[in-house]
């Protein structure tokens, strides 16, 4: 664990490596392991330590020369800011790790134990260090969170239908009644048996008008009766629903602040539960900034997309995007067009989360999102003016619309009206065969009424004659 320049004469390339052609320059040792890892995280980001810094300018104020490196960024880092010739070759390569391998023998009261002993701690120290500073740590929380998020969701819900068909046989008026799911499991908890409902006072929990409602269907409730071991196991699951309920509440608040923190203008945009589903489908916000709008507009409707491919029907306009505030506000003929403006600002945004120095700062997501509104509004004025027809000659031309011909002016095509038709005018005379079956027609529609005719004084006839019977009969 040290800094070393070594002033190197390169020589002929030997078999063996020969010390006495490599003279030690200068030589400063590390105090301890975490001055070490720290100048190695320097080395891996591509940046001047303080400790290397100061150690070079020591080094070339009392003597000029060319600085051999092993790696041409960090050479490069060098004669930018500290103004020292760089070189870099093959040979210097070979060099280097000439010197790696005999670096015992280059400094005196080295040995290979305490070397090996100072990789192994080296080793030990940097690996913590960027597990602790990893960036995607944060990342990590978030998608644990929001998948924890989702399974309480299903666990409520399945909490929460079980017990209400459990209660709905002593009381089934209440699921009507009560449709949240927490009102509903304090309610029960607090009342009990539908007997108790009179007694017990619900104004902590639901309105008046409500309540009023409550109690007067428990009076006249139509649900059987149940022993009070069964009305004490749904008490219980009450309790789990209402313990899951407030988890989930600090869950969101949790995952509420890490978004704000990791990613506000994403936040600002989609919102938070939406970002972090976004961030947990593609892994990490790296990940995500790396994809390109097309990609975030359709990311979770992956399976929908490969089956549009292969049986060659639409593909879909959107994925998780479609949960977001502004898509649900258009109307559905514009989701798509939202949805693809949406993630070209969202796109943005992470981008610029991911990739620069925010510290909380959600003034580009404000920015852009004020964007996306105007292009809504915008949209729909449209979609109201061409549902209407005003305004839609402001457009163009349809393309289906054909061009009208406009036809010069000719007097010969005038006629007035004081003048008279010749005496030679005679309008055409239809042809013979059409007079043949405007004829058949007038023939055939007459012998149809003829016959129409007949059957009546028949059935007439027919009625007369029977009434007659009946009547001789009765006589």
């Amino acid at each position: 664990m040290h800094d070393t320049v070594c002033d190197a004469l390169i020589p002929r390339p030997t078999p063996a490596f020969n010390t006495s052609s490599v003279n030690l320059k200068a030589f400063r040792k590390f105090e301890d392991t975490d001055e070490a890892v720290a100048a190695a995280a320097h080395m891996r980001d591509g940046s001047l330590g303080k400790n290397l810094t100061r150690f070079l300018k020591e080094l070339f104020a009392e003597s000029s020369g060319k600085l051999a490196v092993m790696d041409v960024k960090l050479g490069g880092l060098i004669k930018e800011k500290l103004g020292i010739e760089i070189e870099y070759s093959d040979a210097i390569l070979e060099l280097m790790r000439g010197i790696r391998g005999q670096l015992e023998n280059l400094v005196a009261g080295l040995s290979s134990q305490t070397t090996n002993a100072m990789r192994l701690g080296l080793s030990h120290g940097f690996a913590q260090y960027t597990v602790a500073f990893s960036p995607e740590k944060l990342d990590s929380m978030i998608v644990h969170a929001i998948s924890l998020l989702d399974d309480l969701d299903k666990e409520i819900n399945a909490y929460a239908m079980r017990s209400r068909d459990w209660y709905g046989i002593h009381f089934p008026e209440i699921s009507k009644i009560l449709t949240d799911n927490l009102q509903f499991a304090k309610v029960v908890k607090r009342m009990g048996l539908r007997s108790n409902a009179a007694k017990v006072d619900f104004s902590d929990i639901l309105d008046i008008d409500t309540e009023t409602r409550l109690k007067e269907a428990a009076q006249v409730s139509m649900g059987s009766d149940i022993s009070d071991e069964d009305i004490t196991n749904i008490v219980l699951a009450c309790d789990q629903i209402i313990a899951l309920m407030e988890y989930r509440a600090t869950l969101f608040q949790y995952l509420h602040n890490r978004m704000n923190a990791l990613a506000p203008n994403l936040s600002v945009m989609v919102g938070e539960l939406v970002g972090a589903r976004l961030l947990a489908h593609s892994g990490s916000l790296m990940n995500l900034a790396k994809q390109p709008a097309s990609t975030v507009q359709i990311l979770g409707a992956e399976k929908a997309l490969f089956s549009a491919l292969k049986k060659g029907n639409a593909t879909p306009k959107f994925g998780l995007i479609f949960h977001a505030s502004l898509v649900g506000r258009a109307a559905p003929k514009l989701k798509g067009k939202i949805a693809r403006v949406l993630a070209a600002k969202t796109s943005i945004c992470i981008r610029n989360d991911a990739l620069s120095q925010h510290d909380g700062d959600n003034s580009l997501g404000h920015q852009l999102f004020a964007k996306v509104e105007s292009r809504l509004a915008a949209l729909e004025q449209q979609a109201v003016r061409g549902f209407s027809g005003h305004g839609r000659g402001q457009d163009g031309p349809s393309k289906y619309q054909k061009p009208q011909v406009t036809r010069a002016y000719t007097e010969k095509a005038d006629v007035l009206l004081s003048q008279k038709r010749p005496k030679d005018f005679a309008p055409a005379e239809p042809a013979e065969e059409v007079m043949q079956d405007a004829k058949k027609e007038k023939k055939e529609k007459k012998e149809k009424k003829e016959e129409k005719a007949e059957k009546a004084e028949k059935t007439e006839k027919k009625d007369k004659k029977e009434k007659k019977e009946k009547k001789e009969k009765r006589e």
